[in-house]
């Protein structure tokens, strides 16, 4: 392999990152016919296939899946030395990528986005919202913003916020014909909202009784959703019990809409953090992101 091939290594990275050949042409501002002929020569070069084409879908082969492992963070360490020469200056400014949950950018980001950019007019944000964990230096992010049960260790993590609590509700009129739970254990007899991870996991709901966790498994389902707001919905509309994050039904348990039930059970938690990778060197545009943004969060009732 010789050094001419990073070109197309990049665009093969780009590939099976965006999962297609037309959103990587886009996002590398090439042809989607250049896009194609980078692979194609690329798998000439290293004489096999790295990607399974069909009409309707693009998969890794296993040696493409082996090749794309390893180069992600080369590629997100040789894209941090390019950003690092250019910014010889302690200006904060270029862009800043961040990965956050889709609550988390709601709740902690989105309040404060005018605010920052005013702040830093040289700074342009990226934020791109998903409830996988993420790699953030294998995908390019500067920093990701998730629980804190969801950290890789060799993260550096500074908490954002304050404690987060889970909430079980559910409507008056659901309540007014099925009755409320009043106990844990009956929740397996009522119509239950039920989330679905990215990953394809069907989050079992977690509670605490008498300090020790209790974990319900194979709740009935009324609706399976990786919809937050689609399951709320139907909580406030008499479908079933939802199980969500305190932020995205404070506001309707005030007014009544929902009825928080068996609150004995759901303790609060540590909470959102901010984490990115352990550099001695952090970008002045990160470093001014992490700033604002954990000190906007704290002054707000955070930790």
């Amino acid at each position: 392999m010789d050094r001419a091939s990073l070109p197309q290594l990049a665009i093969f990275a780009a590939v099976a990152n965006l999962r297609g050949f037309r959103a990587a042409s886009a996002s590398l501002g090439l042809s989607p016919s250049a896009v194609s002929h980078a692979i194609s020569d690329l798998e000439t070069k290293l004489d096999c296939r790295l990607f399974q084409r069909s009409t309707r879908s693009l998969a890794l082969t296993e040696a493409g899946a082996r090749l794309f492992e390893r180069l992600g963070p080369a590629l997100a360490e040789i894209e941090l030395a390019v950003r690092d020469a250019c910014e010889l200056d302690v200006r904060p400014r270029g862009r800043v990528r961040i990965t956050a949950q889709y609550l988390s950018a709601e709740y902690l980001l989105a309040p404060h986005l005018s605010g920052f950019l005013a702040t830093h007019p040289e700074i342009s944000l990226e934020i791109a919202t998903d409830d996988r964990f993420v790699d953030i230096v294998a995908e390019g992010y500067d920093a990701g913003i998730r629980l804190g049960e969801n950290l890789e260790p060799d993260m550096i993590a500074t908490r954002i916020g304050g404690q987060l609590r889970l909430v079980l509700v559910a409507a008056p009129s659901y309540l007014e014909k099925f009755g409320a739970p009043r106990s844990l254990e009956e929740l397996t007899g009522h119509k239950c909202l039920r989330r679905r991870f990215s990953s394809g996991r069907i989050y079992d709901w977690e509670f605490e009784r008498n300090g020790e966790a209790v974990v319900l498994h194979d709740l009935p389902a009324a609706i399976t959703s990786n919809n937050d707001r689609l399951l709320l919905d139907a909580a406030i509309n008499g479908v079933g019990v939802a199980y969500l994050l305190e932020p995205r039904v404070a506001h309707h348990l005030a007014e009544g809409r929902v009825i928080a039930l068996l609150p004995e059970y759901t303790p609060p938690f540590s909470g959102f953090f901010l984490y990115h990778p352990s550099r001695k060197q952090m970008r002045p545009a990160l470093r001014a992101f992490i700033d604002f943004f954990v000190a906007k969060n704290c002054a707000n009732g955070g930790s």
